[in-house]
Protein backbone atom coordinates (compact mmCIF):
# COMPACT_ATOMS: atom_id res chain seq x y z
CA UNK A 1 0.00 0.00 0.00
CA UNK A 2 1.74 3.15 -1.19
CA UNK A 3 -0.88 5.50 -2.61
CA UNK A 4 -3.15 7.99 -0.87
CA UNK A 5 -6.35 9.38 -2.37
CA UNK A 6 -7.32 13.06 -2.21
CA UNK A 7 -11.09 13.48 -2.52
CA UNK A 8 -12.11 17.05 -3.26
CA UNK A 9 -13.54 19.41 -5.86
CA UNK A 10 -10.54 20.84 -7.74
CA UNK A 11 -7.74 18.64 -6.44
CA UNK A 12 -5.32 19.37 -9.30
CA UNK A 13 -5.20 23.03 -8.22
CA UNK A 14 -4.09 22.29 -4.66
CA UNK A 15 -0.58 23.11 -3.53
CA UNK A 16 -0.36 19.61 -2.02
CA UNK A 17 0.45 18.19 -5.44
CA UNK A 18 3.78 20.01 -5.31
CA UNK A 19 4.40 19.41 -1.62
CA UNK A 20 3.47 15.74 -1.30
CA UNK A 21 6.58 14.31 -3.07
CA UNK A 22 8.86 16.53 -0.96
CA UNK A 23 7.11 15.59 2.25
CA UNK A 24 7.10 11.90 1.30
CA UNK A 25 10.87 12.04 0.93
CA UNK A 26 11.23 13.73 4.34
CA UNK A 27 8.98 11.06 5.89
CA UNK A 28 10.92 8.23 4.23
CA UNK A 29 7.98 7.17 2.06
CA UNK A 30 9.79 6.59 -1.26
CA UNK A 31 6.87 4.84 -2.99
CA UNK A 32 4.06 7.11 -1.77
CA UNK A 33 1.93 8.88 -4.36
CA UNK A 34 -1.15 11.10 -4.27
CA UNK A 35 -4.24 10.44 -6.39
CA UNK A 36 -6.81 13.19 -6.84
CA UNK A 37 -10.51 12.35 -7.09
CA UNK A 38 -12.81 15.25 -8.01
CA UNK A 39 -16.52 15.40 -7.19
CA UNK A 40 -18.78 18.41 -7.77
CA UNK A 41 -20.15 20.16 -4.70
CA UNK A 42 -23.47 18.58 -3.63
CA UNK A 43 -23.01 15.43 -5.71
CA UNK A 44 -25.63 12.69 -5.55
CA UNK A 45 -25.31 10.29 -2.57
CA UNK A 46 -24.54 7.38 -4.91
CA UNK A 47 -21.51 9.24 -6.25
CA UNK A 48 -19.98 9.55 -2.77
CA UNK A 49 -20.74 5.93 -2.00
CA UNK A 50 -19.09 4.69 -5.21
CA UNK A 51 -15.92 6.65 -4.43
CA UNK A 52 -15.64 5.30 -0.88
CA UNK A 53 -16.31 1.75 -2.03
CA UNK A 54 -13.59 2.19 -4.67
CA UNK A 55 -11.16 3.34 -1.97
CA UNK A 56 -12.09 0.31 0.13
CA UNK A 57 -11.60 -2.12 -2.76
CA UNK A 58 -8.32 -0.66 -4.07
CA UNK A 59 -5.73 -2.38 -1.91
CA UNK A 60 -2.97 -0.12 -3.24
CA UNK A 61 -4.54 2.78 -1.33
CA UNK A 62 -3.40 3.21 2.26
CA UNK A 63 -6.16 5.75 2.86
CA UNK A 64 -7.57 9.09 1.78
CA UNK A 65 -8.08 12.69 2.78
CA UNK A 66 -11.51 14.24 2.18
CA UNK A 67 -12.12 17.96 1.74
CA UNK A 68 -15.45 19.74 1.12
CA UNK A 69 -17.37 16.44 1.03
CA UNK A 70 -16.74 15.37 4.65
CA UNK A 71 -20.36 15.59 5.78
CA UNK A 72 -21.68 14.00 2.60
CA UNK A 73 -19.27 11.06 2.90
CA UNK A 74 -20.55 10.37 6.42
CA UNK A 75 -24.20 10.60 5.39
CA UNK A 76 -23.88 8.67 2.13
CA UNK A 77 -21.24 6.06 2.96
CA UNK A 78 -20.77 5.94 6.73
CA UNK A 79 -21.87 2.31 6.83
CA UNK A 80 -19.06 1.33 4.43
CA UNK A 81 -16.57 1.90 7.25
CA UNK A 82 -15.59 -0.80 9.72
CA UNK A 83 -15.05 1.81 12.42
CA UNK A 84 -15.57 5.55 13.03
CA UNK A 85 -13.66 7.52 15.64
CA UNK A 86 -15.56 9.48 18.33
CA UNK A 87 -15.12 12.86 16.57
CA UNK A 88 -16.43 11.41 13.30
CA UNK A 89 -19.51 10.14 15.11
CA UNK A 90 -19.94 13.36 17.06
CA UNK A 91 -19.45 15.72 14.09
CA UNK A 92 -21.09 13.36 11.57
CA UNK A 93 -18.23 13.89 9.13
CA UNK A 94 -15.27 11.91 7.80
CA UNK A 95 -12.11 13.69 6.67
CA UNK A 96 -9.48 10.97 7.10
CA UNK A 97 -9.79 7.40 5.81
CA UNK A 98 -7.28 4.76 6.92
CA UNK A 99 -7.10 1.16 5.74
CA UNK A 100 -7.04 -1.28 8.65
CA UNK A 101 -6.76 -4.82 7.35
CA UNK A 102 -9.64 -5.38 4.93
CA UNK A 103 -11.74 -2.51 6.28
CA UNK A 104 -11.68 1.26 6.53
CA UNK A 105 -11.51 3.46 9.64
CA UNK A 106 -12.94 6.97 9.39
CA UNK A 107 -11.71 9.95 11.41
CA UNK A 108 -12.80 13.55 11.78
CA UNK A 109 -9.52 15.42 12.06
CA UNK A 110 -10.88 18.97 11.82
CA UNK A 111 -11.36 19.61 15.57
CA UNK A 112 -7.69 18.72 16.11
CA UNK A 113 -6.31 20.66 13.13
CA UNK A 114 -8.46 23.72 13.88
CA UNK A 115 -7.05 23.76 17.42
CA UNK A 116 -3.49 23.54 16.12
CA UNK A 117 -4.12 26.37 13.63
CA UNK A 118 -5.79 28.56 16.26
CA UNK A 119 -2.79 28.19 18.54
CA UNK A 120 -0.69 29.74 15.77
CA UNK A 121 -3.30 32.35 14.83
CA UNK A 122 -4.31 33.77 18.22
CA UNK A 123 -2.06 35.14 20.98
CA UNK A 124 -2.19 33.76 24.50
CA UNK A 125 -5.29 34.90 26.38
CA UNK A 126 -6.78 36.49 23.27
CA UNK A 127 -10.41 35.84 24.13
CA UNK A 128 -10.08 37.26 27.65
CA UNK A 129 -8.55 40.47 26.28
CA UNK A 130 -10.76 40.87 23.18
CA UNK A 131 -14.11 40.26 24.85
CA UNK A 132 -14.37 36.75 23.51
CA UNK A 133 -16.77 36.86 20.54
CA UNK A 134 -16.59 34.60 17.47
CA UNK A 135 -18.68 34.79 14.29
CA UNK A 136 -18.32 31.75 12.04
CA UNK A 137 -19.89 32.10 8.60
CA UNK A 138 -20.58 28.53 7.51
CA UNK A 139 -21.79 25.64 9.67
CA UNK A 140 -20.58 22.74 7.56
CA UNK A 141 -17.64 20.53 8.45
CA UNK A 142 -15.12 23.31 9.12
CA UNK A 143 -17.58 25.53 11.00
CA UNK A 144 -18.79 22.64 13.15
CA UNK A 145 -15.19 21.70 13.92
CA UNK A 146 -14.39 25.29 14.91
CA UNK A 147 -17.33 25.39 17.35
CA UNK A 148 -16.43 22.01 18.84
CA UNK A 149 -12.78 22.99 19.14
CA UNK A 150 -13.61 26.27 20.92
CA UNK A 151 -15.89 24.45 23.36
CA UNK A 152 -13.82 21.35 24.13
CA UNK A 153 -10.11 21.95 23.38
CA UNK A 154 -7.59 23.65 25.64
CA UNK A 155 -6.37 26.62 23.60
CA UNK A 156 -3.67 29.11 24.47
CA UNK A 157 -6.16 31.83 23.55
CA UNK A 158 -8.64 30.58 26.14
CA UNK A 159 -12.37 30.17 25.51
CA UNK A 160 -14.71 32.69 23.87
CA UNK A 161 -17.77 34.03 25.69
CA UNK A 162 -20.08 33.76 22.70
CA UNK A 163 -20.03 31.87 19.39
CA UNK A 164 -22.37 32.72 16.52
CA UNK A 165 -22.68 30.15 13.73
CA UNK A 166 -24.46 31.24 10.56
CA UNK A 167 -25.37 29.31 7.43
CA UNK A 168 -27.77 29.39 4.49
CA UNK A 169 -28.73 25.75 5.15
CA UNK A 170 -30.99 25.30 8.17
CA UNK A 171 -30.31 21.56 8.33
CA UNK A 172 -26.64 22.31 9.04
CA UNK A 173 -27.64 24.65 11.85
CA UNK A 174 -29.91 22.00 13.37
CA UNK A 175 -27.06 19.48 13.23
CA UNK A 176 -24.54 21.76 14.91
CA UNK A 177 -27.12 22.79 17.53
CA UNK A 178 -27.68 19.14 18.42
CA UNK A 179 -23.91 18.72 18.71
CA UNK A 180 -23.17 21.68 21.00
CA UNK A 181 -26.27 21.63 23.20
CA UNK A 182 -25.26 20.44 26.63
CA UNK A 183 -21.57 21.21 26.21
CA UNK A 184 -20.15 23.55 28.86
CA UNK A 185 -18.55 26.83 27.91
CA UNK A 186 -19.57 29.69 25.67
CA UNK A 187 -23.06 30.68 24.62
CA UNK A 188 -23.68 29.39 21.08
CA UNK A 189 -26.20 31.01 18.73
CA UNK A 190 -27.19 29.60 15.33
CA UNK A 191 -28.51 32.00 12.71
CA UNK A 192 -30.08 31.19 9.34
CA UNK A 193 -28.89 33.48 6.55
CA UNK A 194 -32.19 33.90 4.74
CA UNK A 195 -31.58 37.32 3.14
CA UNK A 196 -28.75 38.57 0.89
CA UNK A 197 -27.41 41.03 3.50
CA UNK A 198 -28.05 38.88 6.59
CA UNK A 199 -24.36 38.08 7.06
CA UNK A 200 -23.48 41.77 6.72
CA UNK A 201 -25.88 42.66 9.54
CA UNK A 202 -24.47 39.93 11.77
CA UNK A 203 -20.97 41.20 11.11
CA UNK A 204 -21.94 44.78 11.95
CA UNK A 205 -23.32 43.64 15.31
CA UNK A 206 -20.13 41.97 16.50
CA UNK A 207 -18.03 43.84 19.09
CA UNK A 208 -14.49 45.11 18.60
CA UNK A 209 -11.80 42.44 18.65
CA UNK A 210 -14.05 39.63 17.42
CA UNK A 211 -12.75 36.64 15.49
CA UNK A 212 -14.63 36.43 12.17
CA UNK A 213 -14.19 33.15 10.25
CA UNK A 214 -15.12 32.25 6.69
CA UNK A 215 -15.86 28.52 6.78
CA UNK A 216 -18.23 28.53 3.79
CA UNK A 217 -15.78 27.38 1.11
CA UNK A 218 -16.62 30.51 -0.88
CA UNK A 219 -13.44 31.92 -2.31
CA UNK A 220 -11.93 28.48 -3.04
CA UNK A 221 -14.26 25.77 -4.33
CA UNK A 222 -16.66 28.45 -5.55
CA UNK A 223 -15.90 32.12 -6.24
CA UNK A 224 -17.28 34.81 -3.99
CA UNK A 225 -17.65 35.66 -0.32
CA UNK A 226 -20.32 35.19 2.35
CA UNK A 227 -20.43 38.99 2.82
CA UNK A 228 -20.92 41.92 0.46
CA UNK A 229 -18.31 44.54 -0.36
CA UNK A 230 -20.22 47.10 1.73
CA UNK A 231 -20.00 44.95 4.89
CA UNK A 232 -18.09 46.46 7.78
CA UNK A 233 -15.85 44.46 10.12
CA UNK A 234 -15.67 45.44 13.79
CA UNK A 235 -12.65 47.40 14.92
CA UNK A 236 -9.54 45.34 15.70
CA UNK A 237 -11.17 42.18 14.35
CA UNK A 238 -9.28 39.13 13.11
CA UNK A 239 -10.69 37.91 9.80
CA UNK A 240 -9.73 34.27 9.30
CA UNK A 241 -10.41 32.58 5.99
CA UNK A 242 -10.14 28.79 6.10
CA UNK A 243 -9.04 29.01 2.44
CA UNK A 244 -5.48 29.63 1.31
CA UNK A 245 -6.12 29.56 -2.47
CA UNK A 246 -8.81 30.74 -4.85
CA UNK A 247 -10.07 34.29 -5.28
CA UNK A 248 -10.01 34.84 -1.47
CA UNK A 249 -12.58 37.63 -1.79
CA UNK A 250 -13.42 37.53 1.93
CA UNK A 251 -9.78 38.25 2.81
CA UNK A 252 -9.57 41.07 0.30
CA UNK A 253 -12.72 42.61 1.76
CA UNK A 254 -11.24 42.40 5.26
CA UNK A 255 -7.85 43.69 4.17
CA UNK A 256 -9.34 46.88 2.76
CA UNK A 257 -10.57 47.95 6.21
CA UNK A 258 -8.07 49.66 8.54
CA UNK A 259 -7.30 47.87 11.77
CA UNK A 260 -8.57 44.47 10.62
CA UNK A 261 -6.04 41.63 10.67
CA UNK A 262 -6.68 39.35 7.68
CA UNK A 263 -5.28 35.80 7.86
CA UNK A 264 -5.59 32.99 5.34
CA UNK A 265 -5.83 29.25 5.93
CA UNK A 266 -2.26 28.27 5.08
CA UNK A 267 -1.39 26.95 8.55
CA UNK A 268 -4.75 25.16 8.73
CA UNK A 269 -3.97 23.59 5.35
CA UNK A 270 -0.52 22.45 6.55
CA UNK A 271 -1.74 21.06 9.85
CA UNK A 272 -4.61 19.28 8.12
CA UNK A 273 -2.46 17.53 5.57
CA UNK A 274 0.30 16.65 8.01
CA UNK A 275 -2.22 15.17 10.48
CA UNK A 276 -3.79 13.08 7.73
CA UNK A 277 -0.57 11.89 6.10
CA UNK A 278 0.98 10.83 9.41
CA UNK A 279 -2.23 9.00 10.39
CA UNK A 280 -2.57 7.22 7.05
CA UNK A 281 1.08 6.20 6.81
CA UNK A 282 1.47 5.49 10.54
CA UNK A 283 4.17 8.08 11.15
CA UNK A 284 4.42 9.81 14.56
CA UNK A 285 3.51 13.49 14.42
CA UNK A 286 5.12 16.16 16.57
CA UNK A 287 5.69 19.94 16.66
CA UNK A 288 9.22 19.34 15.38
CA UNK A 289 7.94 17.38 12.39
CA UNK A 290 5.37 20.07 11.62
CA UNK A 291 8.13 22.68 11.65
CA UNK A 292 10.31 20.65 9.27
CA UNK A 293 7.46 20.08 6.82
CA UNK A 294 6.31 23.68 7.17
CA UNK A 295 9.82 24.89 6.28
CA UNK A 296 9.76 22.70 3.16
CA UNK A 297 6.39 24.18 2.19
CA UNK A 298 7.26 27.83 2.88
CA UNK A 299 8.72 28.66 -0.57
CA UNK A 300 5.47 27.45 -2.20
CA UNK A 301 3.09 29.59 -0.16
CA UNK A 302 0.78 31.57 -2.50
Amino acid sequence: MAAMAFIGVTTSQSMINRLFPLWAKELDLPDAELRGIDLPVDSAPDAYRRVIEAVRDDRVLAGALVTTHKLAVFESAGDVFAELDPDAQRCREISCIVRDGAGLVGYAKDPTTVALALDLLLPDGYFAESGGYVLCLGAGGAGTALALCLLTRELRAGRPQRIVLADVKTERLRAVRALVDGLPGADVDTVALTEPDAADRLLAGMPAGSLIANATGLGKDRPGSPINDAARFPADAIAWDFNYRGDLQFLRQAGRQPGVRAEDGWDYFLHGWIEHITEIYRRPNSPALFQRLSNIAAPFRP
